[in-house]
Parts: structure tokens; C-alpha cells; sequence
């Protein structure tokens, strides 16, 4: 997958599937989408061009990665790793403790990248960061760290 900047525009998502076929998808800055199919025999060559409207665009999403999937899941990589949100409940354990009393890299391998407290995002929070309920950590690391990182953040 590459993307390419179109000032003014939006930016293009071009991808080459395993079986060579070519398709990009273009953000609007609207917000809508313009996927496009290129021949196989001319991959200049654009078979289908159709304009999706934001909603739809969402629509096809939850058609590509359907809703039984983990909301919280953000993303996954080639390399195993998953970015995923995790919601501290107002009656966890946690609530009111330093982020480092945790022991969470030490304990899971996970890395906490951000907090997400109200509509602020907090980035790289260190050790001496205080946790409260209704916050959303922000973590990546392996499937099975992930896992269980959200079992220790959980604890009540």
C-alpha cells in the first residue's frame, strides 16, 4: 500500500493485490471516497471508478472488517503486532494510580502510546502519568500482550 498527497484534493491509497490487479482509493477532503479498479491487462487502464459518499464509504468498511470484529481493535500488521483501545472502568483498580505501578511493559511487552481522557489525547505518557476511570490507554504490542494487558486493566 502506498499513499501519494493530491493538494487541494485529498490523499490516494494505491494497492497491488497478491494477484496483481491494481486499486486505489482516493479521500476526498469532503470525506468521501472514489474507488477505483484497474484492468488487468493494462493497469493503466481504469475499469471501474465509483464515487462513494462518506456513508457509504463507512457502509463498505463494515463490509470489509464486519462489526463481530473487536471495536476496539484499531489496526494489525504484517509483523503480528495490533494497536487496540482499552477502556479503564471508574471502579478499576487502577483509577487514581501511576501508569508505571502498572508494570505494564515489564509484565505484558505491551507499550501504552496514548491516552485518550475526555476529547484530549495524551501522548507517550511516562511512569509518573495518573490514570482515572473512563480513560481510554491507547496500546500496542503482540495479540497475547495485548490480551493481557487488558486483563490487568481490568482488575477491580
Amino acid at each position: 500500500m502506498s499513499s501519494t498527497p493530491l493538494p487541494g484534493i485529498g490523499v490516494r491509497y494505491d494497492l497491488t493485490t497478491r494477484e496483481q490487479r491494481r486499486l486505489s482509493v482516493v479521500a476526498h477532503r469532503d470525506g468521501s471516497r472514489t474507488l477505483s479498479a484497474y484492468r488487468k491487462d493494462d493497469p493503466d487502464a481504469c475499469a471501474l471508478s465509483v464515487r462513494l459518499t462518506s456513508g457509504e464509504a463507512e457502509a463498505l468498511i463494515d463490509a470489509l472488517i464486519p462489526k463481530h470484529r473487536s471495536p476496539s481493535l484499531l489496526s494489525t500488521t504484517e509483523l503480528g503486532l495490533v494497536a487496540e483501545r482499552i477502556e479503564l472502568s471508574a471502579a478499576s483498580h487502577w483509577n487514581g494510580r501511576l501508569l508505571g505501578d502498572t508494570r505494564m511493559r515489564t509484565e505484558t511487552g505491551v507499550s501504552i502510546v496514548a491516552v485518550l481522557r475526555r476529547a484530549e489525547a495524551i501522548p507517550s505518557p511516562g511512569p509518573d502519568f495518573r490514570l482515572a476511570g473512563g480513560d481510554t490507554l491507547i496500546v500496542i504490542g503482540t495479540r497475547e500482550g495485548v490480551e493481557a494487558a487488558a486483563a490487568i486493566l481490568g482488575r477491580e
